[in-house]
């Protein structure tokens, strides 16, 4: 599905920015616990734009509307999980830090979906 990978794009590009913001934009102007909650951020951010990848080329071969749910499941995890961490290492409000788990179960179902859509494809 075309959406998917341009959320893909962007989403890889958001990842490498926000990336680069911390480790020369933040350095110094946060603490190191949090500078590590926004790598820990930027990782699953581009670990998952990945997977959105992945769901969206296989859409390109396969219409599969498990794979739509996943690519949009994955998107959702990023928001939940990476923006609450952003926005949880600038500000120190621990109340984003409790939405995360919410965008990491959002991760595993994606994971699952996109398991179920290929055992569905690959028979």
């Amino acid at each position: 599905m075309k959406a998917l990978l341009l959320i893909g794009v962007l989403n890889g590009f958001l990842a490498v920015a926000l990336g680069a913001f911390g480790a020369h934009g933040l350095e110094g102007k946060i603490s190191e616990k949090m500078l590590n909650t926004w790598e820990k951020a930027v990782q699953y951010q581009m670990f998952h734009t990945i997977a959105i990848f992945v769901a969206g080329m296989m859409l390109l071969r396969f219409d599969h509307s498990m794979l739509v749910s996943a690519g949009w499941t994955f998107l959702i995890g990023i928001i939940l999980f990476s923006g609450s961490l952003y926005i949880y290492s600038l500000s120190g409000i621990k109340t984003f830090a409790m939405i995360t788990p919410i965008g990491g179960v959002a991760f595993l179902v994606g994971w699952v979906l996109l398991g179920l859509s290929i055992m569905k494809i690959v028979g």
